[in-house]
């Protein structure tokens, strides 16, 4: 582009406007800044390498240029952080966050302390904020996980549950109930 005017300050700074109406600010550190046009969008880019861009809706673009990392903050107050790695974070205005792992596992974590993962094979995980696990299957079985029992419903209706001391119990949807011991044993069976 050609330059219309170029200032030198005496701090070191060195200003050029150029034609199209850009402004192109160089800092003794090597860092240097470029105002559009419009007056609106403005591009930093630090001495380390990293990159602040401003969009003129106030979408603000940083990019760590050690990390590899690129930090978006909209208007709206959503930030996406995307990872060298492939990792995209969200965070949104009222707390919540969304993370996208690699292998395309999405975890949410919600303000009230609930978490939901949901994995590639479409098993989904969700711990509420007393501790308790909900497992959903892709095969329809489902998990229920807290301080006193591990329970595993199947889809056919039967129902096996394993007890803090080991103690094994299984309902059937034929009624029968088959309960075990600590270690196998069976202690009642009532075989209809």
């Amino acid at each position: 582009e050609e330059i219309e005017r170029e200032t030198a300050y005496p701090d070191g700074k060195v200003e050029k406007v150029l034609k199209n109406g850009c402004h192109l600010i160089f800092f003794p550190n090597g860092t240097w800044k470029k105002v559009g046009s419009d007056g609106k969008t403005i591009t930093i880019t630090f001495f380390n390498g990293d990159v602040k861009q401003v969009m003129p809706d106030q979408t603000v673009i940083y990019y760590y240029a050690d990390a590899k990392t690129t930090h978006t903050t909209y208007s709206d107050g959503l930030e996406v952080l995307q990872f060298s790695n492939g990792q995209i974070e969200k965070h949104y205005p009222d707390g919540k966050k969304e993370i996208t792992f690699p292998d395309q596992t999405i975890k949410n974590l919600f303000t009230d302390g609930q978490e939901e993962s949901i994995f590639p094979d479409g098993t989904i995980v969700r711990i509420q904020r007393d501790g308790s696990k909900t497992i959903e299957f892709n095969n329809g079985q489902r998990e229920l996980h807290t301080p006193q029992f591990k329970r595993r419903e199947y889809p056919d209706g039967t129902v096996k549950t394993v007890y803090v001391n080991g103690q094994q119990e299984t309902k059937y949807v034929s009624g029968r109930v088959r309960i075990k011991d600590k270690d196998g044993n069976i202690i009642m069976d009532t075989k209809l």
